[in-house]
């Protein structure tokens, strides 16, 4: 085999390590997105059965969005196998007690139909804030593109892009606002 064909078969079967930034993302669509890189349903070799998927750091978790009253409204179901074990969470609870359990149970639940789905979540890596060890961040070399830009505050916008920003109209001086 040459050189070149084996450094093609090594990238074919390597695990890649990805990072992406939770941060103003909604975690079931972003689950459905980071499961795409846990299977490793991108490369060419991939069969259920095969372990080719990649890590995935998740930074960030702390900050996700929830759409419209999901914070009130979504519920968390969970049974310690006990008679009476049940308990239903709310999702502002739950992420009050855990900032990384809604983005953990969104993946898991984005997975349905992986045979080998509990194997598959060792493989995902989340962080409430930026701070990662620094052993794993050695490991990163790709980053996963987010799926809506972040909004920007309007206190962090400067005076001067404010100013430059296009106008419609510009009232006149002695306009006197009711």
């Amino acid at each position: 085999m040459s050189l070149v064909r084996r450094g093609q078969h090594w990238a074919t079967f390597a695990q890649i390590w990805h990072i992406y930034d939770a941060k103003w993302q909604d975690p079931y669509k972003s689950a459905v997105l980071i499961e795409k890189y846990l299977k490793g349903l991108y490369k060419p070799i991939y069969h259920p059965l095969n372990q080719c998927g990649d890590h995935v750091v998740v930074i960030n978790s702390k900050d996700i969005a929830l759409r419209g009253d999901d914070w009130t409204k979504r519920v968390y179901f969970h049974h310690n196998t006990y008679h009476g074990g049940a308990t239903w969470t709310l999702a502002w609870e739950l992420h009050q007690k855990n900032k990384t359990m809604i983005m953990e149970k969104a993946v898991y639940s984005a997975m349905r139909g992986n045979l080998q789905r509990r194997h598959t979540m060792q493989r995902l890596h989340i962080y409430p804030d930026d701070n990662v060890p620094e052993d794993i961040m050695q490991n990163v070399s790709s980053q996963i593109k987010q799926l809506r830009p972040q909004p920007v505050r309007l206190d962090h916008i400067s005076p001067e892009e404010i100013d430059n920003f296009p106008r419609l109209m510009k009232y006149p001086s002695n306009y006197i606002l009711r």
